[in-house]
């Protein structure tokens, strides 16, 4: 009697179950985002590993049930996951789709290691999909048994939404163009990240200046207020004599002064 065709597993299938309507290419019953889900929730438990029955609990069903084992097959699909004796860890690239500085890169990237995916894309590269019927075609051919065509047509454009590569539309599979953030490159607080870079600004502005320049114009008053001609007169003589402190000047170079001249309205 032939086996119960009820989900596809993580190491294939001979060409004998393949006749008995089995698939012989690699594909999730569920998408992307359930695959993240997962990640995400090893890293909430434990950051980097935790215990089957530990997980199990944070999504409230049964260790053994075959709905979660489902959900882990997915996981470890999209890369994001390993699992030994029981105890589940993240995988490198796990731990970046949990980082919001990377998680997009890390959605492309798990997206092409599924093997239906990766076939497909590479068919289709720079070229424009087929409707659903043409699709489903195109995945048969490419292994996928006819009573699972459908079910792997849908799951497949779920999760390429979610990784990015609809973006320019459901026609064209199109890679997302971005870059991962290094540890270095990432903020220390996510909340400060503006502040830090203007700091960063402010602080290559000002080495730039000397400390009597910086402390010039400090001084200055704000755009567009009242700044009447004597503290004009004041300011320009104090930056006369900061740059006499500064700088020198030829001796036959005459002298630098501020005279302050009040005009009559005619």
């Amino acid at each position: 009697m032939a086996r119960s065709n009820a989900a596809p597993t993580a190491d294939g299938a001979t060409p004998t179950e393949e006749a008995q309507g089995r698939s012989t290419i690699k594909f999730p019953y569920l998408d992307q985002d359930d695959a993240v889900e997962v990640a995400k929730a090893i890293h909430t438990i434990a950051g980097k590993s935790c215990e089957r029955d530990q997980l199990a609990a944070h999504f409230s069903v049964v260790a053994t049930g075959g709905a979660f084992s489902l959900r882990l097959l997915t996981a470890k699909m999209f890369g994001f996951i390993n699992s030994d004796k029981g105890t589940l860890s993240l995988t490198p690239l796990g731990s970046r789709v949990c980082d919001p500085q990377q998680e997009k890169a890390a959605r492309a990237e798990s997206f092409l290691l599924v093997p239906l995916y990766k076939a497909v894309y590479d068919d289709y590269k720079g070229q424009t999909l087929p409707g659903n019927l043409g699709l489903e075609t195109a995945m048969e051919k490419l292994g996928v048994a006819p009573k699972q065509k459908d079910k792997a047509r849908q799951v497949f454009q779920r999760s390429a939404t979610q990784a990015g590569y609809f973006a320019y539309g459901t026609s064209r599979l199109v890679a997302p163009a971005m870059k991962a953030v290094t540890e270095e490159e990432k903020p220390k607080d996510a909340d400060t990240d503006s502040d830090e870079e203007d700091g960063k600004d402010n602080k290559l502005e000002k080495k730039k200046r000397h400390h009597f320049i910086e402390g010039l114009l400090d001084k200055l008053p704000e755009a567009d207020t009242e700044w009447t001609l004597e503290g004009r007169k004041k300011w320009l003589q104090t930056a006369s004599n900061i740059f006499d402190l500064m700088y020198t000047a030829p001796e036959d170079d005459g002298e630098l002064s501020v005279t302050l001249t009040k005009t009559s309205a005619k």
